[in-house]
């Protein structure tokens, strides 16, 4: 039985996938249940991360977010039974690799999947709706009447977030980087309020965002990466469209919330001040919180089963590719850590 995974230090330092051969699981403890991978979800590794948190080993397993069948319960498990359909995000630390037949997961990530979805969508939206649950509903508290700029909507996570704010009545903005990114977005139902083509890097996305909401400013933030410099600083055309920290800090509305992504943002004095004159927030988008800490495993659970719900009911629509067969899985994983995958990539058994 084969398993990606992901090997440190090979080919002179660079990321190196490979497939290990498995002969067997080790023995199922009291709490776990083998699950029959049907579909597997691929996501950048933050390999930062995974040092920061002394995850150092030689091979790290690739894949976490999974869905399949239930094969054999241990004898405290539960909530589920043999053939149960499930879906569940493997924790940071798992030993095993979610590109595999059969694996053993702990009962406490996993919940049940509507018979409804599809493997291949429940495992592909797992990562982008946890994301989206934990930067609308606990970092900002979305609600009706209150209006969300999404930076990059036709992104995986973008669009998820897209949706899931206008379930919840606010008015979505948002900002495309291509042509085919906007058409996506004027696409989507109920429609995106305002979409702001920036892929010609003219674009004044703060001056288009208080046009829009009558010099008040937008309520709620959500960044795909913020530029630190002047564009002249920055090496890349993707760095160079992305809006500078001011230009945020300008469109927020007073009370407004900042969902960053950039993990090293750094805030002069007159960028607090103007935050602190607005009674703004800056909070920071890390969704492996709910995995690194046990306190909020009921709260985690009741988001995976609220995204299932989601998806049963085709309030979430994700922007998915064609499923990956097994053999294609080390590619499709190359392509996903190089950020070269516009679309979530899932491996099908």
């Amino acid at each position: 039985m084969k398993a990606l995974f992901w090997q440190r230090g090979a080919s002179g330092g660079a990321a190196a996938f490979v497939f290990q051969e498995r002969e067997n699981l080790p023995v199922a403890g009291d709490n776990d249940v083998k699950v029959q991978v049907k579909a597997c979800a691929l996501s950048w590794m933050d390999t930062k991360l995974l040092s920061e948190i002394k995850l150092e080993k030689e091979f790290l397993p690739v894949g976490r977010e999974i869905s399949g069948v239930v094969l054999e319960v241990g004898n405290k498990v539960s909530s589920f039974q043999p053939d149960d359909e499930v879906v569940g995000i493997l924790p940071l630390d798992s030993e095993e690799s979610g590109v595999s037949e059969v694996i053993l997961v702990h009962q406490h990530y996993l919940v049940h999947k509507p018979e409804k979805v599809c493997w291949v969508e429940a495992a592909g939206t797992l990562r982008d709706g946890v994301r989206a649950y934990t930067a609308l509903h606990y970092l900002s508290h979305v609600s009706p009447g209150k209006t969300v700029l999404v930076m990059d909507g036709a992104s995986p996570f973008g669009t998820i977030a897209v949706q899931l704010a206008q379930h919840r009545g606010a008015k979505v903005i948002s900002t495309a980087y291509s042509l085919e990114d906007k058409q996506c977005l004027e696409r989507l139902r109920p429609t995106v309020a305002r979409v702001i083509d920036v892929s010609n890097g003219k674009t004044d996305v703060a001056e288009s965002c208080l046009e829009e909401t009558g010099g008040l400013g937008v309520d709620i933030v959500l960044d795909a990466g913020v530029r630190l410099y002047s564009k002249e600083d920055e090496s890349n055309l993707k760095s160079q469209l992305l809006p500078h920290k001011h230009d945020i800090i300008t469109l927020l509305g007073v009370g407004g919330h900042w969902i960053t992504t950039e993990r090293n943002l750094q805030l002069d004095p007159p960028d607090s001040n103007c935050l602190f004159l607005k009674g703004a927030t800056v909070s920071f988008l890390n969704d492996e919180v709910w995995n690194l800490s046990t306190v909020q495993q009921g709260k985690y659970l009741c988001i995976l089963e609220d995204i299932m719900e989601k998806l049963s009911s085709n309030v979430f629509r994700p922007q998915l590719d064609e499923p990956v067969p097994l053999y294609e899985a080390k590619v499709s994983m190359e392509m996903v850590q190089k950020n070269q995958a516009r679309k979530r990539q899932v491996i099908q058994f």
